[in-house]
């Protein structure tokens, strides 16, 4: 598979307009180096194009081809209003 979305995730975007974006995020540590981490945003990327589209159970996946099949799953965390995405797996191979 793709991509794994949790139940809980995927009624969570869905009242948020079913669409979320997987991508990599860089980060930066305070005495140099970095590392690219695997974030998840309830909203369509600025260029879908550079995009893979995933059409799953009425959420649709813009997800960052680097991400496909790398054993990835989206959930869910938080409580009332202030719940948010995040994205778990493996550790990505290049």
């Amino acid at each position: 598979m793709a991509i794994e979305v949790t139940e809980q995730a995927r009624e969570w975007l869905k009242r948020k307009g079913g669409i979320a974006t997987v991508r990599l995020s860089p980060r930066h540590g305070c005495c140099g180096g970095g590392a690219e981490l695997a974030v998840a945003e309830a909203r369509t990327p600025d260029e879908p194009e550079r995009y893979t589209r995933l059409d799953l159970d009425g959420v649709t996946l813009h997800i960052d081809p680097t991400l496909v099949d790398q054993g990835l799953r989206v959930d869910v965390e938080g409580f009332l209003g202030l719940r948010h995405l995040f994205v778990e797996g493996v550790p990505l191979s290049r």
